[in-house]
Formats: C-alpha cells, sequence, structure tokens
C-alpha cells in the first residue's frame, strides 16, 4: 500500500481532534469594537461612564472572567499541529481584527470632534480607541512572525494607529534574539518597577530597531536614510494615516490621535514588563547565553485572556518557535505559572509594591532560592541580595 499523504493525514487528525476553541477566537473581535459597544451603551443608557468601556472592561471585567473561567492546559495533539497551522479559518480571525480597529478609530475621531460630548467623556473615548490600538500590537505581532508577505504588510498596518512600526523590527530581530538577558530593553529586571521599565524600553527598542535597520542596509550598500528602511516607511504609514484623519477631521483629532497612541503602546510595554520579568538566560562556558528555553518566559493559561490575546500568554512555545501559529502554541510544564491572567498582572504591574509582594517570591522559588541566577536592577542589586541573604 503506497503511503498516505499529507492532506489525507491532515484530513484523519481533524476527525480524531476538534479544536475546543475553535469558534471561541472570533470573541477576540470583541475587543476592537469597544468604540462601538461603548457609543451604544451611551445611547441606550444615558451615562457618560461607557465612554470608558476600554478601561472597565481591560482592567476590572477581563481579571473577573479570568479568575472566573480559570486555566485550560490542554495542548493540541502533536498529529493534529500541521492540520491547525494549515487552517487558514485561524488567520482570518486575525485578519478581521484590522478592519473592526480602523473603522472604530474613523467613528472615535468623528464622535471626538463633532462636538457634544463633555471633557471626562473625550478622555473615556480616546482611552478606549489606545486600548484597541494596544491590542492591535498583539495582533501585529501574530502576525509579524510569519512568513506570508500579505501578513506581515497587514502587521505594519495594525501598527499604524500607535505609530510602533518599529516593533516590527526589534521584537523579531532584536527581542527574540536576547530575550531574558540584560541587554534586552523588553526583558524587565527584578526590583525593576514598570515606571522605571518603561522609559527604558520605549527609548531601548527605538533606538535598537534602529540600529538593527541599519546595519542591514549597510549590509546592501544602502543608506539608513533611503525609502528602503523598514522603519521609516513604517513611520510613513502613521504620517499618512494621520495626515488623513486631519483632513477629515480637522486639527483639533490630532490631540487624541496622540494620546491614544501613547497609550496604546504603553498598554504594549506592561504586557512586555509581565512576560520576563526577573528571568535570565545563564551564560555557558563559551560565554554566550543559553538556549532560550521555556522557563524564561512567564506564562498563564486563563483562558479568557488567551482567548482575547491569541494565546499570547503561551509565551514560552512562541520563544521556541517564532513561526507557529496561536491556535498552535503548547503549554509546558516547566514553564514558570504566572498567578493570574495578563489582565490582572497589568494592573499589578501599575502598583509596585504590590507587584513585588506577588512575583518577587515566585522568582526566587523559581530560581529554588538562589537569587543570583535572576535578572536583576543593577541599583537594587544590592538590596536584593541582601533580602534573600545572598552574598553581592
Amino acid at each position: 500500500m503506497s503511503a498516505r499523504t499529507e492532506p489525507d493525514a491532515a484530513a484523519t487528525a481533524e476527525a480524531a481532534w476538534r479544536d475546543p476553541k475553535r469558534y471561541l477566537w472570533l470573541m477576540g473581535l470583541v475587543i476592537p469594537s469597544f468604540p462601538f459597544i461603548g457609543w451604544g451603551l451611551v445611547r441606550a443608557t444615558g451615562s457618560g461612564l461607557f465612554w470608558w468601556t476600554g478601561v472597565l472592561v481591560l482592567y476590572a471585567v477581563f481579571p473577573v472572567i479570568d479568575h472566573l473561567v480559570g486555566k485550560d492546559s490542554a495542548n493540541a495533539p502533536e498529529s493534529a499541529l500541521a492540520w491547525l497551522e494549515q487552517d487558514r479559518y485561524y488567520r482570518w480571525c486575525t485578519f478581521l481584527y484590522l478592519p473592526v480597529q480602523y473603522a472604530g478609530l474613523v467613528v472615535g475621531c468623528w464622535l471626538l470632534t463633532r462636538g457634544g460630548l463633555a471633557l471626562p467623556d473625550r478622555v473615556g473615548l480616546t482611552i478606549t480607541l489606545g486600548g484597541v490600538a494596544g491590542i492591535g500590537i498583539n495582533t501585529a505581532h501574530e502576525l509579524g512572525h510569519k512568513k506570508e508577505s500579505v501578513e506581515r504588510w497587514l502587521s505594519r498596518i495594525a501598527l499604524a494607529q500607535t505609530c510602533y512600526g518599529h516593533f516590527f523590527i526589534e521584537h523579531n530581530r532584536g527581542h527574540h534574539v536576547r530575550v531574558a538577558t540584560f541587554e534586552d530593553p523588553a526583558s524587565a529586571r527584578l526590583g525593576e518597577s514598570f515606571w522605571r521599565f518603561l522609559p527604558r524600553t520605549v527609548l531601548g527598542s527605538l533606538t535598537s530597531a534602529w540600529r538593527l535597520e541599519a546595519a542591514r542596509l549597510r549590509r546592501t550598500g544602502a543608506s539608513p536614510w533611503s525609502p528602503r528602511n523598514d522603519i521609516l516607511s513604517a513611520w510613513a504609514m502613521s504620517l499618512a494615516l494621520f495626515a488623513a484623519l486631519t483632513a477629515a477631521f480637522g486639527p483639533g483629532v490630532l490631540p487624541y490621535l496622540a494620546a491614544q497612541a501613547v497609550f496604546g503602546f504603553c498598554l504594549l510595554e506592561v504586557i512586555n514588563y509581565t512576560e520576563h520579568y526577573g528571568l535570565l538566560r545563564q551564560r555557558t562556558e563559551s560565554g554566550r547565553y543559553e538556549r532560550c528555553a521555556p522557563r524564561h518566559s512567564w506564562n498563564s493559561d486563563n483562558v479568557a485572556s488567551n482567548i482575547f490575546l491569541y494565546h499570547l500568554q503561551r509565551h514560552s512555545d512562541h520563544h521556541a518557535n517564532p513561526t507557529r501559529r496561536y491556535q498552535a502554541l503548547r503549554c509546558f510544564e516547566d514553564a514558570p505559572e504566572l498567578p493570574t491572567g495578563y489582565a490582572g498582572m497589568i494592573v499589578l504591574a501599575y502598583f509596585p509594591p504590590l507587584w513585588r509582594r506577588v512575583m518577587d517570591p515566585r522568582v526566587l522559588a523559581h530560581y529554588d532560592g538562589d537569587i543570583t541566577r535572576a535578572n536583576i536592577q543593577p541599583s537594587k542589586r544590592r538590596a536584593v541580595l541582601a533580602r534573600y541573604g545572598a552574598a553581592a
């Protein structure tokens, strides 16, 4: 008998196993719908509170849902991974985020500039738009790791709203190389508060992206200031977007566009802060860092956050297999586990004393009591070592 072809094997795997989350992934479209949901609730209730839908849902509703729904650590069987990767339905779940995201942005700009909204309402709507844009960076993250050119272009489009197009360069060619090392601007250090991490990662990621892109262009004999610079082209997309919205709604829309962009990329960075806090790859005898392993990323299998973030919380498998599609990412038993999903962790991150109380003991436990193996903030190193009885 002849061997079964790949399509036959995929069909057999599909028949034997069904993805229980298959249609739940469409719930990711709830997030870009925030401006429409908020507007509808304001019209239905007359309460301006719902212009703050993004804040209410991201920081209050989602953490509660994470707690109530709980975790799911089940992995797809190995035999089904190829089928999962090939099923284009999952790609459309991410593709659809973008038109809803930009429809919400246009409607939001119209609402902000037509008059009739009080200042607190305009602030709430602006932050809601920023929340959509910030989670949109996660969608861009999923798309930007893929090999198909259409997905990589869609990634850049998703990033245009936050003016964070350099993320496409730094994350793929910088962060994934230096993750969980002292040199990585996107890996938070033990004892480093989010508020200290934020300027370090924003500026560090920008300068790193520019150096990486400039080096790439020099290898081809091109100038960093040429149109072939992917950072400049990404910023040009943001400039074109903002110019079009200004032409449509007037210059009064610019402060709101700037504010939502800042809130959006700060939302990304607080998630970055959570993902590798205190974790450090050790150096080998050759002086090089050890290979990135599941133990170098914090994970969470809280179902709700994973559905809305396209399995971003299965971060260890993502770093081991960057091109693997979100629906096929696996849970590793030896990966350190967060006490709750990202939705709850970003709230903790805003309050450094609470964050340290929850996370520092977990870092210590992860390293079996040897805190010297952690990635420690230099200015806090002496204090951290003294607290845990380690030699300086």
